[in-house]
């Protein structure tokens, strides 16, 4: 899978928005090259909400175990759910993963936010490309779910 194809195939579920940021946009520069994806059926990027799945192409301060300064890697990364994520992982989120962060084509705990519920792989290949179409639709799921919610209380 291709960061193009990943973005192509999270632009056809519905009511998504894709941020990829740039230089001259505003955006840090540190952001620049990623995308983020969110719920936002009105086309605008929610203020009170963070995106149900990203993708990261270089390391972050703090968040370095992936190896991202590698060339051509990239990390897909998606808040999946307590459920889901312990059926994944077989463990529950915070729980100590004894995984590879740097490992490629595998799903696994978030570096940094497993114990949030998120799941990443990096570089997604043919082991993990029907997992990670599944995992995004689900993120996405999760995140129309939520989004419908605030709408009614509102």
């Amino acid at each position: 899978m291709t960061i193009d194809e990943i973005i192509a195939f999270v632009e056809g579920l519905d009511g998504t928005l894709v941020v990829r940021p740039e230089a001259g946009d505003g955006s840090p520069e540190i952001s620049w090259g990623d995308a983020f994806f969110s719920y936002a059926p009105d086309g605008v990027v929610p203020q009170a909400t963070q995106p149900f799945a990203t993708i990261v192409t270089k390391n972050y301060p703090g968040d370095e175990t992936s190896r991202l300064d590698r060339p051509g890697a990239f990390r897909v990364n998606a808040a999946v759910g307590r459920e889901t994520f312990t059926d994944r992982t077989g463990h529950a989120p915070g729980e100590p993963a004894g995984d590879d962060p740097g490992a490629t084509d595998v799903v696994i705990a978030h570096p940094v936010y497993g114990s949030a519920a998120w799941l990443a792989v990096v570089n997604p290949g043919p082991r993990t490309d029907a997992a990670v179409r599944q995992l995004l639709r689900h993120a996405c799921d999760l995140a129309r779910a939520r989004y419908e919610r605030r709408r009614r209380a509102g």
